[in-house]
């Protein structure tokens, strides 16, 4: 058995390529500097895997989907399902999506999630694919392409967005980070690196992320909204509207509540250990 990345040689590739390397195929790569090329993987692979910018996704499958056979399986590592999965379906190949919900830098993808979206896919190759994550330790959530663009939308969309927000929040006030060292609280700190962690990525996948997937408008839409009401109550002074609107959130989240505040309190333990 052959498997091919497509992409192969960013880092998303070379995280996955010894994973299925270990469960027996013979890996090739594609990138923009090797003499493999897109073609090669898509004529010669059993398994073709399209790892590249999301958007340039959709363009590089429907290039590679005429070279497409029913005995292959095509898929995907983007952060967007619906429109590449719906691009997948016009090759003859069986089709999944999937998306690894962990960024490259890890040494492993054990503990991480996966995110599987099976659109023409025989039981027998899912249930193989789903086996070689699994046995490196790996959680795989099975999923439409729609049901995961809407998760995405809250999971990514959302929370990258309010990251972006509070860094520019931060740029706006002119406030020089390293002063605030000194005053620096745990849960403040945490956030922080967040914010740093993002930053010092490539903006173009965020760009992507918040302005590809068609249902991130309507959730933004919800934080202006949430976020003009707590402004206007803040300004208010009133304590009692400011519990109300705080113990909605906490009744909508249930049990959630106590269980984030015992994994920051293990986070902070942690930081103050090192």
């Amino acid at each position: 058995m052959k498997a091919g990345i497509i992409g192969g040689t960013g880092k998303m590739g070379k995280l996955f390529a010894p994973v299925f390397e270990r469960a027996g195929y013979e890996m090739i790569v594609s990138g923009r500097s090797t003499a493999v090329t897109n073609a090669d993987i898509a004529e010669t692979c059993d398994l073709v895997i399209v790892s590249v910018p999301i958007r340039d996704t959709v363009r590089v499958i429907g290039e590679i989907a005429p070279l497409l056979g029913k005995d292959q399986v095509l898929c995907d590592f983007t952060s967007l399902k619906v429109a590449p999965v719906a691009a997948m379906l016009k090759s003859e190949a069986q089709v999944i999506g999937l998306h690894p919900m962990f960024g490259p830098t890890l040494s492993s993808i054990a503990r991480q999630t996966i995110i599987m979206c099976p659109a023409r896919i025989t039981g027998t190759m899912l249930s193989d694919l789903r086996g070689i994550f699994l046995h490196e330790g790996a959680v795989c959530t099975i999923a439409t392409p729609e049901e995961h663009d809407r998760m995405m939308a809250i999971v990514q969309g959302l929370t990258h967005f309010v990251t972006i927000c509070m860094a520019d929040s931060i740029r706006r006030l002119g406030i020089d980070i390293g002063k605030t060292g000194p005053f620096m609280s745990p849960v403040y700190q945490i956030e922080l690196s967040l914010v740093g962690r993002l930053l010092s990525q490539d903006p173009a996948l965020y760009a992507d992320i918040l302005q590809e997937n068609p249902f991130v408008p309507g959730v933004l839409a919800a934080c202006r909204s949430a976020a003009g009401e707590l402004s206007e109550i803040v300004q208010g002074g009133d304590p009692a509207a400011f519990a109300e609107f705080f113990s909605r959130d906490t009744r909508h989240l249930g049990t959630y509540c106590e269980r984030g505040l015992e994994l920051t309190d293990a986070l902070i333990e942690c930081m103050v250990k090192k």
